[in-house]
């Protein structure tokens, strides 16, 4: 990930759980209209796993 694209995710991260939830779904709604090749199952399960962590950390915490 470039360091832009972190920076942004940092920024992301310091927002109100309202405004994350509006940024995601713009995010989303760009992301539908975009023409990606369909992701490997390997980088589902990756992305998967890192959801699942960071909600077990959120509910320890």
């Amino acid at each position: 990930m470039t360091a832009l694209a972190q920076e942004i995710i940092k920024n992301f991260d310091q927002l109100p759980d309202t405004e994350q939830q509006k940024v995601a779904l713009e995010i989303l709604k760009r992301l539908v209209k975009s023409d990606f090749p369909p992701l490997e199952e390997e980088d589902l399960v990756l992305s998967a796993e890192e959801v699942f962590l960071s909600l077990e950390q959120q509910v320890v915490v």
